[in-house]
């Protein structure tokens, strides 16, 4: 052990850095089994960069706080992480980019990795908890591994899906890597690289059901009835969301009766919208924001740009088709080419074939969409088969606490840090 390390494992007295954030204590000698201060000092760092990555956090924080409040936890995050009881030295994630990034976000993480090494010189981190966002992530790895930091990768990279070179990155990176996914754990451990199935948060949450019904008798009597999820980014909004409105309006001409609901994650989200369509605001369709299961549970189908939401819609076993599209067909043309996955949806890639119709890599008009959506509002046995399929794919989370699952998993490596 270098003198540096041994002096800060020595003197456990708070003290202030640069940045204002108490140095955190070296971990205790005790080895009790709970309580009682067993993991005084012992520090811990969570990094996420995206609104999804803070989500995915929050309970995990929450519940190592509530077992062992004495732990310290740090993080670059974001509210909910705060909120849960993570001591947060920068706020990440509110500007957070999809896809590559450009040169300004790359010049932003480098400057982030200045920050983070400097930070790292006066703490003695046990466990690093890199959350998604790999290509962040990763060089923030290297750091906390030199330091001496575990790492344990919460929501594992999608190496399966492409890129799968990376697997000796992450194999040398990683001390654990918790999947969301039930496919993730077998694969990589084919690879050598140790990896545990945690489920995914969205098929433990309890739905509330007399909250869903007061927000259902706010909604249309209509027949059939579309829900509609065109996306939160604005790159996406301006690709998806036409095709969307577009689509409604050609069942609206084949249904009078039909109604749909936009559902819009922000205000700010659905002014937008309103925004796009102009003075073309088709009778029939509304926007509601943030009430993604009540609007899932009114709806006879829904229409889905690609993501997360379809595992909320997975969830309520309704049928949907899903899409996404790009605003230039060639960059599918060379996904394809590097993608080790036929798919790209999740109920799908979960599933292990195709449950659910999927329009993607997706491009022109709203001809196919429209083909597909109708296609699947005419056939009541369709609809019954999907959500058939989609209570298979619902079962395989069966019993699985996300949380709870990876508390134990990062507790169990810094039980290793601390030996």
């Amino acid at each position: 052990m270098s003198r540096s390390r041994a002096h800060l494992l020595a003197d456990d007295r708070p003290r202030e850095s640069g940045g204002g954030v108490a140095l955190a204590q070296a971990p205790s000698d005790d080895t009790g089994p709970s309580g009682g201060g067993v993991w005084s000092g012992m520090v811990m760092l969570f990094t996420a960069f995206e609104p999804s990555g803070d989500e995915h956090a929050a309970p995990v924080i929450a519940e190592l706080k509530r077992r062992h409040p004495e732990l310290r936890i740090f993080a670059w995050g974001g509210p909910k992480m705060a909120a849960a009881g993570a001591e947060i030295v920068e706020r990440t994630g509110d500007d957070a980019v999809m896809g590559m990034p450009g040169l300004q976000k790359i010049r932003e993480h480098q400057a982030i990795n200045k920050r983070i090494e400097k930070w790292l010189q006066s703490r003695i981190v046990a466990v690093h908890v890199p959350v998604d966002s790999p290509a962040a992530n990763f060089p923030i790895c290297e750091l906390t591994k030199r330091h001496g930091a575990r790492v344990v990768h919460m929501v594992a990279p999608q190496i399966w899906a492409w890129g799968r070179w990376r697997i000796h990155k992450l194999r040398r990176l990683t001390d654990m890597v918790l999947c969301l996914l039930p496919f993730e754990q077998r694969f990589f451990e084919r690879r050598r690289v140790p990896a545990r199935f945690i489920g995914h948060p969205v098929f433990e949450r309890v739905l509330d059901t007399r909250k869903l019904a007061e927000q259902r008798a706010t909604l249309p009597d209509a027949s059939p009835r579309i829900a509609m999820f065109p996306g939160s980014r604005p790159d996406e909004l301006r690709r998806n969301f036409p095709v969307m409105l577009e689509t409604f309006e050609q069942i609206r001409a084949r249904y009078p009766r039909s109604a749909g609901i936009l559902v819009a994650t922000t205000e700010r989200t659905r002014d937008v919208l309103k925004q796009m369509a102009g003075g073309a605001w088709p009778r029939g369709m509304d926007v509601r924001v943030a009430q993604t299961d009540a609007v899932v549970s009114w709806a006879d189908i829904a229409i889905v740009k690609s993501g997360t939401v379809t595992l909320q819609v997975t969830h309520q076993r309704r049928p949907m088709v899903i899409f996404y599209k790009k605003s230039n067909p060639f960059f599918y043309a060379l996904i394809r080419v590097i993608l080790a996955t036929k798919k790209f949806s999740l109920p799908n890639l979960i599933a292990g074939r195709e449950v659910v119709p999927e329009l993607i890599p997706y491009w022109g008009g709203h001809t196919r969409l429209t083909r597909a959506v109708l296609k699947l509002l005419a056939s009541d046995e369709e609809k019954a088969r999907q959500a058939s399929d989609l209570d298979a794919v619902v079962r395989q989370f069966d019993g699985l606490r996300p949380a709870t699952m990876a508390a134990d998993a990062i507790l169990e490596i810094a039980a290793r840090a601390r030996a």
